[in-house]
């Protein structure tokens, strides 16, 4: 039977199953358990780690985090996963590392905790909707935000209520401004983070021709969920270190 770590330094929160996988195989992380739900723990270096997955939105990571909190005594949180670009130029696999992450729904502000050598630019936007419209997205980019969201916000929230320090690492997927990615596309998910076959194939059947952007698309997923677990161990192993 799983021991539920009870204590840890450094807890890792993804919103989907393909953001903590690159973490747990880096890491070697076994499998346990937190509040009741699935997770996995082990160490890095000296510390004590544990990483598990809220599901999508901010609902889900708002009690995710509340459950970790609950169960365990963790001395840091870091965010770690995917998030999506305004505007075409940024490379896929981009790690971001954000100023200011803002609830689009709230306007509430939060400030990460310095983390590694990285310098915070931006801000982050966290909204449960699919952002998508011009000139919204023309409207964000005006006010110096750099890339979208859905559970960051939340995260932090619980955190900073709790007086726990939390940092973000997240990589760019997809442009928000390019298409790829509409209403149809997005619940080709669950919303625990893991894929709806009966969605995607009635996508298929209705798009044949999408097979290769679809697959590009998941490619890039990919490779930014490597890069944003990459820099979030990188951080930790370094910056933890003169804490």
């Amino acid at each position: 039977m799983d021991t539920q770590p009870v204590a840890t330094d450094l807890a890792f929160i993804c919103a989907m199953p393909m953001e903590v996988r690159p973490i747990v195989r880096k890491l070697s992380l076994a499998k346990t358990s937190v509040g009741g739900r699935p997770a996995h723990a082990g160490v890095l270096g000296d510390r004590h780690v544990v990483a598990l997955v809220t599901g999508m939105g901010t609902e889900l990571a708002r009690a995710g985090t509340e459950r970790l909190l609950e169960n365990t005594s963790v001395k840091r949180v870091v965010v770690v996963g995917i998030t999506g670009a305004l505007e075409d130029l940024t490379p896929i696999g981009t790690v971001v590392l954000p100023e200011v992450v803002v609830n689009g729904a709230t306007g509430g502000e939060y400030r990460p905790s310095p983390l590694g050598s990285g310098a915070p630019a931006g801000t982050m936007w966290t909204s449960d909707d699919l952002i998508t419209d011009p000139a919204t997205l023309a409207d964000l980019r005006a006010r110096g935000v750099i890339s979208l969201d859905m559970e960051t916000a939340a995260v932090a929230a619980v955190c900073e209520q709790r007086s726990v320090p939390w940092s973000v690492f997240r990589a760019i997927s997809d442009r928000a401004t390019d298409g790829t990615v509409n209403d149809e596309v997005f619940h080709l998910s669950n919303q625990d983070g893991s894929p709806n076959p009966a969605a995607i194939r009635r996508y298929f059947l209705k798009h044949p021709g999408s097979i290769p952007r679809m697959a590009k698309m998941a490619r890039g997923a990919r490779r930014a969920a490597e890069a944003a677990a990459d820099a979030a161990i990188r951080a930790c192993s370094t910056g933890l270190a003169v804490e």
